[in-house]
C-alpha cells in the first residue's frame, strides 16, 4: 500500500537517530528508535501512518488529539520525543506569518472558543486568582500563587500607579489585576474582555471583595473603548490582535492614554526576526486547536509598530524563562486534575490542552517563543523618573 511504502522509507531514514521511542504497529511489528525508550506510540492501522510522513508537531499532535494514535509515557518525555522526531525528520522549518484578517466578529468567536470552556476547567490548574498569563518568579521555589501576585505587582510598580489613577486593563481575564490595582494601589479601574465567562466571574469577585465602587468590567472590544486613562495595561491579549493590526492597536492605546500616562504591553512574542511561526509545526497545532487566528510578532516588530503609533518604549523585559516555569506549574496541576478535567471538557479537548500546555512549556524553554513586557509613554513624554530604580529598588 502507498502509506506503508512511504512509512518504510521514513523508518529507513530514522534508524540512525537515537530517540527514546518505541513504535508499535497494527500488524504486530515493533521498532525501537533508541537504546532506552521512555515513550511508546501505538499505530492501530495503516492509514494512521500518514501522520509520520513526515512527522511534525502539528501532525503528531493532531493524530493524538483525534485518537488516531495512542501515546504512553511521561508528558514531558512525550513532548521532547515528538520535538526530536519532528526535527530529525524535517529539519528546522518555520512557516511565515499568516497575516489573518481580524474583525470584531472573528476575534470575539476566537476568544469564546478559547476562554469559554468553563470557569471550573481553568480553576483546576490555574492559581487561586485564575491568572492566565506568565508569573514572575523571584526564586525557583516560589509557588504559582506567589509568582502571579508578584507578576501583577511587578506590572503595577513599573507603571508607577498611584491612588486615584484611572487604569484601563485590556483583556482583563477573570479580574485579578483590576482588583489588585484597586485594592492595593487605590486606582479606579476599567477592565474589558470579550469572554462572557470571564466577565461574569470577574463581576462576582469584584462584588464579593467590596470593590464595585472602584472596579468596572465590561464585555467590550478594545477598538470601541473611549475616554482617557492615566495607566493602560494589556496582559496576554495582543497575541489575538493580528500582525496587520498591530499599528492600529498601538494607535488606539496612544489615543486612550493621557498626555502624561504610562502603558504596559505584556505578551508572547516570536523568537524569529521575521515573526514566523514556531518551528516543526507547533504553531499550526495551536492555530488548529487552541488559539484560532492568534499571531505572534517578534519584539522588533512590536517596537517598530509602537513607535509608528506615537508611543516611545522606555523599558523592555523578556520573561521567557518565567513563562516556562509558569507552564511547568500548570502542566503539573493539569496532570493532577486529569480525571476531573476529562469529565468537564471531554476527551478531545482534554487531550488538546494537555499537549498545548506541555508543548508551550517546551517551546519557551527552547527559546522558540518569548514573553516581553514593554513599558511605553506618548512620544516625548517625561512621565517617568530618569532611572528605573523605582522598578527594582524594593
Amino acid at each position: 500500500m502507498f502509506w506503508e511504502r512511504r512509512f518504510d522509507q521514513f523508518m529507513d531514514r530514522m534508524r540512525d537517530h537515537d530517540i527514546p521511542l518505541s513504535l508499535n504497529l497494527w500488524n504486530g511489528a515493533a521498532f525501537d528508535f533508541g537504546q532506552q525508550s521512555c515513550v511508546t506510540i501505538s499505530i492501530p492501522n495503516a492509514r494512521a501512518v500518514r501522520h509520520f510522513l513526515p512527522p511534525t508537531l502539528d501532525s503528531l499532535g493532531r493524530a493524538y488529539v483525534e485518537g488516531e494514535i495512542e501515546v504512553n509515557g511521561e508528558l514531558t518525555d512525550i513532548i521532547e520525543v515528538a520535538a526530536r522526531l519532528a526535527s530529525k525528520a524535517t529539519g528546522l522549518q518555520r512557516r511565515g506569518p499568516r497575516m489573518i484578517r481580524h474583525t470584531r466578529k472573528v476575534d470575539a468567536e476566537a476568544i469564546a472558543y478559547h476562554y469559554d470552556v468553563s470557569n471550573e476547567f481553568y480553576s483546576l490548574w490555574l492559581d487561586r486568582s485564575m491568572v492566565y498569563s506568565c508569573g514572575y518568579f523571584r526564586s525557583p521555589e516560589d509557588t504559582l500563587e506567589t509568582a502571579q501576585i508578584q507578576k501583577i505587582d511587578h506590572i503595577l510598580t513599573k507603571l508607577r500607579i498611584k491612588p486615584g489613577d484611572r487604569l484601563l486593563d485590556i483583556g482583563c481575564g477573570w479580574g485579578a489585576l483590576v482588583m489588585r490595582a484597586a485594592e492595593k494601589y487605590g486606582a479606579k479601574v476599567l477592565g474589558i474582555t470579550l469572554s462572557r465567562n470571564q466577565y461574569e466571574l470577574a463581576q462576582e469577585r469584584i462584588a464579593a471583595a467590596g470593590l464595585a465602587d472602584r472596579c468596572e468590567v465590561r464585555i467590550e472590544d478594545y477598538r470601541d473603548v473611549s475616554g482617557k486613562f492615566d495607566r493602560i495595561t494589556s496582559v496576554g491579549m495582543f497575541e489575538h490582535v493580528g500582525l496587520k493590526n498591530l499599528r492600529g492597536y498601538f494607535e488606539k492605546v496612544h489615543d486612550l492614554l493621557a498626555d502624561d500616562g504610562v502603558a504596559m504591553n505584556h505578551g508572547i512574542t516570536s523568537s524569529d526576526p521575521s515573526s514566523a511561526e514556531s518551528p516543526f509545526g507547533g504553531g499550526d497545532f495551536i492555530e488548529r486547536y487552541v488559539f484560532p487566528h492568534g499571531e505572534l510578532p517578534h519584539i522588533g516588530l512590536v517596537l517598530q509598530e509602537m513607535s509608528a503609533a506615537g508611543l516611545e518604549a522606555v523599558d523592555v523585559e523578556n520573561l521567557r524563562r518565567h513563562y516556562a516555569m509558569t507552564l511547568n506549574h500548570w502542566v503539573e496541576r493539569y496532570e493532577a486534575a486529569g480525571e476531573k478535567l476529562l469529565n468537564i471538557a471531554g476527551e478531545k479537548r482534554w487531550r488538546i490542552w494537555r499537549m498545548y500546555l506541555a508543548g508551550c512549556a517546551y517551546g519557551f524553554a527552547q527559546n522558540w517563543i518569548a514573553l516581553h513586557q514593554v513599558v511605553a509613554l506618548r512620544s516625548g513624554s517625561c512621565a517617568l523618573p530618569l532611572t528605573r530604580d523605582y522598578m527594582y529598588g524594593n
